[in-house]
């Protein structure tokens, strides 16, 4: 099974409190970790948990709204600090480069690695990441500036070897991999041995949906349809749904909707404001549209891979 986790480093909107940062959150899948939005406070939630920063090599900013990339300059000065070499990539729905640019340019300061600037599009979705393991699409959200989600999905896994199969049918171990890849045996005396005799079906593959600061928006429904897990920000309470909707936010009812219609088993809501103190009011506000729901605690891990 392999590893695919949401750390929670941040739930705030607007303004932090000594208990709720602004938002970020640190995804790891198999142990290759992509940091999702760097609001303040982010790289001490890190250390925090023990993370090491060089290892974070692909940022994702959804938008240019301080509380979601304020704590970036400082992450990445201390990444220099550290002495980084190892290329830093940077999504962002806009160009994020002149900013950085004007704080080295006026604090006198250089880096000593290099930054590769990704300017993705809010308007349609587009791949903008992928390995043999992963890949990572924009979804686009509706904000007040261009803002986007991101979609985190594995590819399609291999077939897993039957041992047993492999050893009655005196399979060598050269072709264990073409095996792996769906390819029938062929001996050497040109008998064939069918792939389904060989191996198992393969593990299944797993998505992770990040939808930050947006009004409750339909358009992005086919796009994260059927998601493992979904996160989607829910600063307001349906009391404040004209709040909501004049900020180009969503209510906790809306979160929950967007889940129910796009068929995702878990939704896990944050980006609160603060003028809730008890954050069960959101939560039973959703679960009352969509029981499966969550709150994006800070601190807490999420498995993707865990239905519950």
């Amino acid at each position: 099974m392999t590893k695919f986790n949401v750390l929670i480093l941040g739930n705030a909107s607007a303004a932090p409190s000594l208990t709720r940062n602004h938002t970020s959150q640190l995804v790891n899948i198999n142990e290759q970790y992509f940091l999702i939005d760097c609001g303040e406070g982010t790289q001490i939630r890190l250390r925090e948990h023990k993370i090491k920063l060089q290892r974070i090599n692909h940022i994702f900013i959804s938008h240019l709204h301080g509380d979601h990339y304020l704590g970036l300059i400082g992450l990445m000065q201390t990444m220099n600090l550290l002495g980084r070499v190892n290329e830093l990539i940077i999504y962002c729905s806009e160009n994020i480069k002149e900013i950085i640019d004007i704080h080295l340019k006026y604090s006198r300061g250089t880096l000593s690695y290099p930054i590769n600037y990704v300017t993705v599009s809010s308007n349609q979705s587009e791949l903008i990441f992928e390995n043999e393991k992963v890949e990572v699409s924009t979804i686009p959200l509706k904000h007040k500036i261009p803002c986007t989600g991101f979609l985190f999905k594995e590819k399609p896994k291999s077939r897993r070897i039957n041992p047993k199969a492999i050893q009655d049918y005196n399979i060598p171990k050269h072709a264990i991999n073409k095996i792996k890849l769906g390819e029938d045996y062929e001996s050497e005396t040109y008998e064939i041995v069918k792939n389904e005799l060989l191996t198992q079906d393969s593990l299944p593959s797993f998505s992770y949906a990040f939808c930050s600061d947006t009004a409750y928006e339909e358009k992005i429904i086919p796009i994260i349809k059927d998601v493992d897990l979904l996160y989607h920000e829910s600063t307001f309470h349906e009391e404040h749904a004209d709040r909501a909707k004049k900020t180009f936010h969503s209510t906790a009812a809306q979160a929950a909707l967007i889940a129910k219609k796009s068929n995702a088993k878990r939704l896990i809501i944050g980006h609160f404001s603060n003028r809730y103190p008890d954050l069960n009011l959101l939560l039973n506000e959703a679960k009352s549209v969509f029981e499966n729901t969550r709150i994006a605690e800070q601190g807490i891990f999420f498995d993707v891979q865990n239905s519950q």
